[in-house]
């Protein structure tokens, strides 16, 4: 038998090692709502399945020589387990040792196990909360830094990435979280920002909060940097099982089939839309009506509203959604709607999930703001994103399709593989009252009542042009359907279409108009 005393000794290095930064911070930490490392991680994956490794690992003496403490682990939990049954890797940093900060050894943990998830080929989920690179160690901690970001990159497009804010994340750390393909953030604990407001109020003299400049719900609804925001480090990490669930391990394997509950309530249709172009609905209630159960997981659901995107499932298959909403900003396109849609098609290219466009769409938001905004090379985002992809692309054009919006919605010469459209659709270059102010201002001003010949003129131009008859005798549509035939016709299309391989030239990469 071995001396007890080598038992003893490892045991005890693990629980020194389980015990972080001591309980005193972890009561501070639990007292300031917020779990701890290995809590996060518990919750994160399957029970009892998660394996930690670099437990042992510390930092060496810093530059000046003058470090008191070391922590095994350095201040970062990482290793891989299963969710929902499937293989996943992560890492999660420890605020309570140093504030969770990272230094040389901390880094080289996490970009360990990046290195595994790659090798692997599965999902890697980082859990953020940190002070920001370790002062103490000089350059050598922000070269950390420098790894990690291009494993980040290395990965992207090969292995989901997502990354779960749960405490502050400032400075260059807030990088590898934006080159992730979700960011998940928590209200009130969660901060991200590149200059925190100490710096930005001897800049530039603005007082702000920490909350009003990197909140969750500033970066939910106005820069566009969180997918989800969740009240508790629990339920933030429920909703990471959640998304995992529709995600492939990589990009050589398709989503993982979940049969659910089919829902076809297409005969609703008529009932949601009206036929009016310039009524407003909600198209959440159109997608309720054709998607699984409950399946429906909307994405960056409070930024850039006028756009709606999100993943689903129909027939137990997953699919993306992108789709014009009219109950905001009259489902128009503006800079954010193209920044919005044009990264989930990528995303769903990337992975092998088949994309399904709503179409309802009179054109990109106009106005001086926008122009000078750059609504020419963001829209351009949008007619990139559509074209690269090679996945299986439908579209549904519901009511309007007008100008280059509609050349934008993933059209049929954009490389769409079926476009269906119902009977009141219109597709056209712009709307009936535009068009004959222009075609027919001479004609309009020398009649003796003007408003009365435009009218006469609008609805001739109505009739001749604004139906999708015209579209699908040129091949533009490829059938008009009933609104009750939606649910069947999409699911067959998507069907028709589960093997489809497209081989295009060899590349290095496009050069999208960023």
């Amino acid at each position: 038998m071995w001396d007890v005393e080598h038992r003893e000794e490892l045991l005890g290095r693990r629980k020194r090692a389980a015990e972080g930064g001591g309980y005193a911070r972890i009561k501070k930490q639990h007292d300031s709502g917020k779990l701890t490392a290995r809590e996060r991680l518990r919750i994160l994956f399957d029970a009892g399945s998660f394996v930690e490794i670099c437990g042992f690992r510390e930092a060496r003496p810093n530059v000046y020589g003058d470090r008191k403490v070391s922590v095994p682990g350095d201040g970062v939990v990482v290793g891989y387990g299963t969710v929902g049954g499937r293989l996943v890797y992560a890492s999660s940093e420890d605020f309570t040792v140093s504030g969770g900060s990272l230094g040389e050894i901390h880094s080289k943990n996490i970009c360990q196990v990046m290195d595994a998830a790659m090798n692997a080929k599965a999902p890697f989920v980082s859990i953020n909360d940190s002070g920001g690179a370790r002062i103490d160690e000089g350059v050598c901690a922000l070269s950390g830094y420098s790894g990690m970001f291009l494993r980040n990159t290395r990965m992207s497009g090969v292995v989901p990435q997502i990354a779960v804010v749960l405490g502050p994340c400032a400075g260059g750390a807030c990088y590898s979280p934006a080159i992730c393909d979700f960011v998940f953030m928590t209200r009130e604990t969660s901060k991200m920002f590149i200059t925190g407001p100490a710096v930005i109020r001897t800049v530039t003299r603005e007082e702000i909060t920490p909350e009003e400049l990197g909140g969750a719900d500033v970066h939910a609804k106005v820069s566009g940097v969180n997918h989800f925001v969740y009240d508790t480090d629990e339920a933030c990490l429920m909703g990471v099982r959640k998304l995992l669930s529709y995600l492939p391990q990589n990009n050589r394997q398709n989503p993982p089939v979940v049969r659910g509950e089919a829902v076809d309530e297409s005969h609703r249709l008529e009932e949601v839309v009206p036929d009016n172009p310039k009524r407003a609905y909600d198209v959440h209630r159109v997608i309720e009506t054709f998607v699984d159960k409950g399946s429906f997981l909307e994405i960056q659901e409070r930024f850039a509203r006028n756009v709606v995107v999100g993943l689903c499932r129909l027939d137990g298959h997953v699919l993306g959604i992108v789709a014009n909403q009219p109950s905001n900003l009259a489902g128009t396109l503006d800079v954010d709607a193209s920044d919005k849609a044009s990264r989930f098609i990528r995303f769903c290219d990337c992975f092998n999930i088949p994309i399904f466009s709503l179409v309802d769409v009179s054109g990109y938001f106009p106005g001086v703001k926008q122009e000078h905004a750059g609504i020419i090379r963001h829209g351009a985002k949008l007619l990139y994103a559509y074209a690269e992809a090679t996945v299986p692309k439908v579209t549904l054009i519901m009511r309007k399709a007008y100008g280059g919006a509609y050349i934008a919605m993933n059209s049929k010469k954009m490389g769409a593989d079926l476009v269906f459209a119902w009977p009141i659709a219109e597709i056209a270059v712009m709307g009936a009252e535009g068009a004959v102010e222009i075609m027919h201002k001479r004609e309009i001003a020398a009649a003796d009542n003007p408003d009365a010949k435009r009218d006469e003129l609008a609805d001739e131009y109505t009739k001749k042009h604004l139906n999708p008859y015209f579209a699908a005798a040129n091949g533009l549509v490829d059938e008009v359907i009933l609104p009750e035939e939606t649910r069947s016709r999409i699911a067959q299309a998507f069907e028709a279409l589960r093997d489809k391989l497209v081989e295009l030239p060899w590349k290095k990469h496009g050069n999208i108009p960023l």
